[in-house]
């Protein structure tokens, strides 16, 4: 040690020195560039939703909402409804139960699992079209409301999983262990426990998986296309009209009023997966209370 070197003196008052300048400066243009980033996405997503109601709400009308093609999206709306409905339907269940797994019986294969849902939910959704096509249509040598669900589902599937999962890690493990002092066998306190404290947050999770699927066009375009969507159609062996599929449609059509009720049909759409969002982050919100210590 330095003889000249002055003793260090623990309650001495903190001055400061260049490395805090410094980190000062880093913060202030990390804070800058978080802010910047938040401004932009906000500002894109006005833009966008400007877009959307400026051009398309001069289509919209109860003959639009109801009427058949060419005029109007009625048989396209009930169409995605029921191909919305179908890949929950087969989603769901399949999205609880690996959040289930993860959270409760896990273990090492947590892990590889958490990254297959991650990985599913980031490839591009034209590869699961690609994949249901040869999967399902091809062998039945047509489109069909059943393949096009199928491929919604596996959309769905890892939104339902990584939301459920999160939510079942908020119930407090003081209600799994009381179910483990009365002697509750595993899979029941889950069930009768667990469960029914989530549910909340298992709807708003569903909820988030119909939103990303119900905006899905690619698998739609390879799946489900070929219905004009001039009547109803609740076929599930046929292919039945869908807003996705009526807005590429409209769009490649050489026709200025084509392109108004493509921009119509695009607003529809755009305003249920907004409701639908933002009906998902009031019930999460509300779980979280009932859950909160």
């Amino acid at each position: 040690m330095n003889v000249d070197e002055p003793a260090f003196d623990p309650a001495a008052p903190l001055t400061p020195t260049g490395n805090l300048r410094r980190r000062r400066a880093v913060s202030r243009v990390a804070e800058s560039g978080a802010t910047f980033a938040a401004v932009l996405a906000v500002a894109m997503l006005a833009i966008v939703v400007y877009s959307v109601v400026a051009e398309g709400a001069s289509a919209l009308s109860l003959d639009f909402l109801l009427g058949g093609a060419p005029d109007g999206i009625g048989p396209a709306l009930v169409g995605t409804v029921e191909l919305v409905l179908m890949a929950t339907l087969i989603a769901l269940p399949i999205g609880v139960l690996v959040a289930i797994f993860l959270v409760e019986f896990g273990g090492r294969l947590a892990t590889p699992i958490r990254l297959a849902l991650d990985v599913m939910n980031g490839y591009p959704s034209i590869i699961v079209g690609v994949f249901i096509f040869a999967l399902i249509v091809e062998p039945m040598s047509s489109q069909s409301a059943i393949a096009a669900s199928v491929a919604l589902a596996m959309i769905m599937v890892s939104v339902v999983a990584r939301g459920t999962e999160e939510v079942l890690r908020l119930v407090p493990d003081s209600m799994r262990e009381a179910a483990d002092a009365l002697g509750v066998s595993r899979w029941r306190s889950v069930l009768t426990v667990v469960l029914p404290s989530a549910m909340g947050g298992i709807a708003t999770a569903t909820i988030l998986g119909v939103a990303r699927a119900a905006g899905e066009t690619a698998p739609l375009i390879l799946l489900s296309s070929n219905n004009p969507g001039v009547s109803v159609s609740l076929n599930p062996f046929e292919a039945v009209p869908n807003i996705p599929g009526t807005i590429y449609r409209l769009s490649e059509e050489a026709n200025p009023e084509g392109f108004t009720r493509a921009w119509g049909a695009g607003f529809v759409l755009l305003a249920l997966i907004m409701l639908a969002n933002a009906g998902a982050r009031v019930l999460l919100a509300r779980s979280r209370r009932k859950m909160a210590p």
